[in-house]
């Protein structure tokens, strides 16, 4: 068994979406929030849930531009599938598999999330268009009586066509039974920590679950339950993933390298992996007036339509210059679409900098 360090993950094999994830270098390319299952787990914002949309990670997507845009953002060297139902819109799947493909090479890996249990027709044509892992995710009220159903077929003629395979599934009673099937079959076991989320909270409280602290989101007792599964499948190849390793670990190596992406010359990138920069507010040609006439290099800072935003440290030496005739203040922000702004320190209050 291996443990990562600190974050309450654990596992004795781990999946090639899942290493690219530890990694931060996996998109997660939600094809739609449409699905024919109502999970009362289900975390799915409501910005998301049973409509019809499309995002690479946070961006919108309207066009394949925008998914490409978002891979080569952060460099991704995988994708991962997933929903909703993705396969409720298979063309457009194939689609972007063979976008990515195409674009990043065959190396560029990509697993895909199912609730449902595909044909051996619609399991191929995956397969030909690129698509190199699968992971299932039955439904809850079945996980007693797998055997011999659909879902065997599926995993089967996954198998046969040459995909990578496992089952993906929240970490709680009843688990058991699933992990007997991923046994028996031979195919990996993915145990995601149960969270609460604004979508489920009240769904799991009317199923009796309770917050394991005060301070996070994780279900009490779903690490256990993993922990249980492992220790009476010793044959299995089982994977483990905590809500702290999601928040911790997975979100802050994909914000270092997409921050490490897009950084412009005057952007600080924090150990968070969120960017730090100062912000000139008022007329941007009185604005850059001042920045020339102090001499300050155009490379260290950038003009938008209504504000100036340049390096802290140049904010923090010309302060003086600044005085009332315009706003300014130094910004943290994430590096992802969108820029959503974590903290914003009025130059006045600031006292020291960020370095």
């Amino acid at each position: 068994m291996e443990y990562e360090r600190g974050s309450g993950s654990f596992y004795n094999y781990l999946p090639s979406g899942c290493k690219l994830c530890q990694d931060g270098a996996k998109m997660v390319l939600f094809v739609t929030g449409l699905c024919h299952r109502d999970c009362f787990y289900c975390p799915v914002s409501e910005e998301k849930k049973q409509k019809d949309v499309t995002f690479a990670n946070e961006r919108p997507v309207f066009s394949d531009d925008d998914v490409l845009c978002e891979a080569r953002s952060m460099q991704a060297k995988g994708t991962g599938i997933t929903g909703g139902e993705p396969l409720l819109k298979l063309e457009h799947v194939l689609g972007y598999i063979r976008l990515l493909k195409n674009a990043f090479g065959p190396d560029h890996h990509t697993h895909l999330y199912t609730a449902s249990t595909p044909s051996r027709d619609v399991l191929e044509r995956l397969h030909c268009a690129g698509l190199d892992e699968i992971r299932f995710h039955p439904d809850h009220g079945t996980w007693d009586r797998l055997a011999g159903g659909d879902l065997v077929e599926s995993i089967e003629e996954a198998k046969r066509v040459g995909l990578d395979v496992g089952i993906e599934i929240p970490s709680f009673a009843g688990a058991q039974y699933v992990a007997d099937l991923a046994l028996e079959h031979t195919i990996f076991l993915n145990l995601n920590e149960l969270e609460f989320s604004e979508t489920n909270s009240q769904a799991l409280q009317q199923h009796g679950f309770v917050a394991e602290n005060d301070e996070g989101c994780a279900v009490a007792g779903s690490r256990d339950a993993a922990l249980d599964i492992m220790d009476r499948c010793p044959g299995l190849d089982i994977h483990f993933c905590s809500s702290r390793f999601k928040d911790g670990v997975q979100l802050r190596m994909r914000l270092l390298r997409t921050a490490k992406t897009i950084a412009r010359e005057f952007d600080e990138i924090t150990p968070d992996g969120t960017l730090y920069y100062g912000v000139m507010d008022g007329d941007v040609h009185d604005i850059t007036g001042l920045l020339e006439h102090l001499n300050v290099p155009t490379d260290l800072y950038e003009c938008t339509r209504d504000r100036v935003e340049l390096g802290w440290w140049v904010l923090e030496d010309i302060a003086s210059e600044v005085g009332t005739s315009f706003r300014a203040w130094y910004e943290e922000c994430y590096p992802t679409y969108g820029r959503m702004v974590v903290e914003k320190i009025p130059l006045d209050n600031a006292g020291v900098s960020n370095s």
